[in-house]
């Protein structure tokens, strides 16, 4: 029966994700564990492999375009790719000692992601809309021409990048915090920068997933099949679609997914 339902399911996940922005990691892990009742270390194994594609398609298309800061995308893969593998290796642990349910960790670390995830975008989105005028202080802008800049990019992203590794989840919405906070690019490098630093970062925690024997690949190609018609579709209506509306609905729906992802373990 999922062969028919996942693609249907993913392919509105695509939508909400091309409408809105939100990470697909964030919707689709929990909708394989909730409706399609995937163990949790399945599930994110098979969601990272299946995002990997929509990534890099996206990833290539801003590169043609030139809509990317490459200095940005490298410095912060640097960071992000081993930081994901150490992710993997923590996995990788925990299952060669057989102490701890490996399954129950990741219910707990998924709903953490998704909610600290959703609460620091949900918490900009009301200052963004209630408080137009009032201004945070802003962090300090990361120069990577310094060692300092070079540096503290790389950590950024190896930390992230971890738990990315771990949970799947973030590896857009939190860079995204990142690229904003630290780097100030304008709205259409941001998203370019964004998708390609997760193309990157989400290619190599692939393949370290791959290792761990969880990936199930009759849930990835469903996922494929629905998800990126679902987001090229979604793109296009984010032009004509109220974008503060949705995104409220969509943050309430993840805050209530990562709290009972939290109570189920």
């Amino acid at each position: 029966m999922h062969y028919l339902l996942l693609p249907l399911f993913s392919f509105f996940v695509g939508i909400i994700v091309g409408l809105t922005g939100i990470g697909g990691a964030s919707l689709i892990t929990p909708m394989l564990i909730f409706v399609f009742q995937v163990p949790p270390s399945i599930a994110v194994s098979s969601d990272v492999v299946a995002a990997t594609l929509m990534k890099v398609v996206g990833s290539v298309k801003h590169w043609q375009q030139k809509t990317l800061d490459v200095e940005v995308v490298k410095w912060l893969a640097l960071g992000s790719v081993p930081g994901s593998l150490s992710g993997v290796g923590i996995l990788h642990l925990i299952r060669r000692t057989g102490e701890h349910n490996l399954d129950s960790i990741l219910l707990r670390l998924l709903g953490v992601m998704i909610l600290l995830v959703t609460l620091l975008s949900l918490i900009q989105l009301l200052l963004m809309t209630f408080l137009p005028q009032f201004n945070l202080p802003e962090l300090p802008k990361l120069d990577l021409k310094t060692n300092w800049g070079r540096f503290f990019t790389v950590t950024l992203g190896a930390v992230l990048g971890c738990f990315v590794g771990l949970t799947s989840v973030s590896s857009g919405s939190m860079f995204a915090l990142v690229l904003i906070a630290f780097f100030r690019l304008d709205a259409r490098k941001l998203v370019g920068t964004d998708i390609s630093q997760a193309a990157i970062l989400l290619l190599f925690t692939s393949l370290g997933h791959l290792t761990l024997g969880t990936v199930d690949w009759s849930l990835v190609l469903p996922i494929w099949l629905g998800s990126v018609p679902g987001v090229l579709l979604g793109a296009k209506i984010c032009q004509i679609a109220p974008q503060r509306p949705l995104r409220f609905i969509i943050y309430a729906i993840l805050m209530m997914v990562s709290l009972k992802l939290v109570s189920q373990a």
